[in-house]
């Protein structure tokens, strides 16, 4: 024990005592540090964000698309073959599923009384509130007998009500949609940025006046169904119930040879493909990371070459009075280690600081794991005794009496 503490007295020492070189050393360590966790905090943090508004889009969300299919030996292309018959038998007919709605939707010019720009309308039923979780701020949703005349009517998200009136009240005034006049009756609880839109940047009206007045469609055609499974456990069930629902109706012979005209997809399974993107954005960042701290390994070995070529004699006098080669050894390594450390507590400080800034700049909730703080102060060790060990060695080589000639 006496050994190891004048060992690292002696390593601490010869380290203070070229504080440029030892600083200048450290600087590779500590660039490689704080990417590896910056880069681990911006990973958690962005799971953390995309999970959020992934599951801002509602509660077990089933998705239902068109899509083309192979039809009795030919491709056919349905624009649109999903309709409200559809959503009404998935309604009727699954035990799994507690809500149903039909959405279509299209982004065009829009004119208020004040302003004019490009706003997301959709056309959708009265579930769609029930199963994406839209709540009405002020005003009301239209009835069933709005929906049923296909009335003039329509709800607005926060973001087209700035984009169009400012700070004013939209509540019964009139939006110009393409030829057609439709009167305000509410206004959208915010529910802010999913991973593929701005939530709030959208009027809703009922889907059949979308279908007679915003984009003519034939008969009750949609662009997409959604579900809402009764719990996260009963997804699967209620995916394989409306795939069954939809192969009867649609008259889809998958052992003929057909292809279904639909597509589903689940919310789970949009986290998944979320997640498999950031493992693979994080790996390749903390590949390059790993060049850094690569990069600043080879620079803490050159230095201690250095070092050990200028220190010769010192290395001979200190055998002449009686140190072990393991004393050398183990010296040397311990000045490895304590600059890779001191690097380390660097880049871990570096890395703080910009996780705050980052964190400020994008509006994320970063924090610093302490499981990346673990890995950050082993890694500095590991590569203290992978990058000293040679120039360690080699100090513990030397012939004494070669060595007190040495000038």
């Amino acid at each position: 024990m006496k050994q190891l503490l004048a060992s690292i007295r002696l390593a601490l020492t010869a380290l203070v005592r070229n504080k440029v070189r030892s600083a200048l050393t450290a600087l590779g360590i500590l660039i490689g540090i704080a990417a590896v966790v910056v880069v681990t905090a911006l990973s958690v943090g962005a799971r953390e964000r995309i999970g959020g508004q992934i599951e801002s889009l509602g509660s077990n969300l089933l998705f239902i698309w068109n899509k083309p299919a192979v039809k009795s030996g030919a491709r056919v292309v349905s624009m649109s073959g999903l309709t409200d018959r559809d959503a009404a038998a998935i309604r009727r007919e699954s035990s799994a599923i507690k809500a149903v709605s039909v959405y279509s939707d299209v982004k065009m010019q829009v004119v208020s009384q004040y302003n004019n720009d490009r706003i997301g309308v959709m056309g959708v039923d009265r579930y769609y509130f029930g199963v994406r979780g839209y709540q009405v701020k002020d005003g009301r949703q239209w009835t069933e007998s709005e929906e049923a005349i296909k009335a003039k009517v329509c709800v607005i998200g926060q973001t087209a009500i700035q984009k169009l009136f400012g700070n004013d009240d939209p509540i019964g005034s009139y939006l110009r949609v393409g030829r057609h006049p439709f009167r305000i009756i509410g206004t959208l609880e915010p529910k802010g940025q999913s991973p593929f839109e701005d939530q709030d940047d959208r009027i809703l009206m009922p889907i059949g006046s979308w279908r007679a007045r915003v984009r003519p469609t034939h008969g009750d055609r949609v662009q997409l169904i959604m579900a809402s499974a009764k719990s996260a456990a009963q997804t699967d069930r209620a995916q394989k119930q409306i795939d069954e629902i939809l192969q009867q109706r649609h008259r889809i012979d998958l052992a003929g040879g057909d292809e279904r005209d639909y597509q589903i997809r689940t919310q789970a399974a949009f986290k998944e493909k979320q997640d498999q993107i950031y493992d693979i954005l994080t790996v390749l960042l903390v590949g390059v990371a790993a060049v850094a701290l690569f990069a600043g390994g080879v620079g803490v070995m050159n230095i201690m070459l250095v070092s050990v070529t200028e220190r010769t004699r010192e290395i001979g006098i200190r055998m002449a009075i009686g140190a072990q080669k393991s004393d050398i050894q183990r010296q040397f390594l311990i000045e490895a280690i304590a600059l890779t450390v001191f690097g380390g507590v660097l880049g871990i400080g570096l890395a703080v600081g910009l996780i705050r800034l980052m964190s400020q700049a994008f509006g994320w909730a970063m924090a610093l794991p302490m499981e990346a703080v673990a890995v950050a102060m082993g890694t500095s060790i590991v590569v203290g005794i992978v990058f000293g060990f040679l120039p360690a060695q080699r100090a513990a080589a030397l012939d004494p009496i070669e060595a007190l000639r040495h000038e």
